[in-house]
């Protein structure tokens, strides 16, 4: 079965509204969606010489087209149900792990976005989505939305707090002590 990917225009987006493009954030893009690698390496470059540039004063058509992509980059958000997670217990979590036959450390990196949508079988998408209520499209939609860096109050300005970058599907059940047969299982993609 296929995999589900968001659209170029929605990576694109999101690439865009990313609070800093620098060479990690697409490195991490690149990762995720490689299938969109010369749009988002175009849009990388663009970003960067407009970024470059001294003082640009944007044209009435430059800030329709922003808010026209913020606009669709906030319904995106809102109608894919982007705190589903936030609104579980942790009893409620610890079930659906239950019922994924999953450590319960698999659904928190799905709940903080720190899994390669595309490597995740379709079948186990199914199975979580069903879990919590929701389509597999919905559920594939909400996953694709980064989530937002928190905010981590610190004595010292010059630390910066770091994200970890989303892995394969196959490498979160490999580091949570998952034995191989079960990971076998988890990845068929078969029913």
């Amino acid at each position: 079965m296929k995999r589900i990917a968001p659209s170029c225009e929605d990576v694109l987006n999101a690439f865009a509204v990313e609070p800093a493009h620098e060479s990690h954030t697409l490195e991490r893009y690149l990762r995720e969606y490689p299938q969109y690698a010369v749009e988002l390496t175009d849009l990388s470059h663009e970003l960067s010489r407009l970024a470059s540039q001294e003082k640009v004063e944007l044209s009435a058509r430059d800030r329709e087209a922003i808010d026209a992509a913020w606009k669709k980059h906030s319904e995106t958000i809102r109608g894919s149900k982007i705190e589903l997670f936030a609104a579980l217990s942790v009893d409620q979590l610890r079930e659906i792990a239950n019922r994924l036959d999953v450590p319960r450390q698999i659904v928190t990196a799905f709940r903080e976005r720190k899994v390669i949508l595309s490597s995740v079988p379709r079948r186990f998408l199914a199975r979580f989505a069903a879990a919590l209520n929701v389509g597999v499209d919905e559920f594939a939609t909400m996953l694709a939305v980064p989530q937002e860096p928190r905010r981590i109050r610190s004595h010292n300005a010059n630390l910066k707090s770091s994200i970890a970058s989303p892995v394969t599907f196959e490498k979160l059940l490999i580091e949570a002590g998952v034995p191989e047969d079960k990971r076998a299982r988890l990845m068929a993609n078969d029913d």
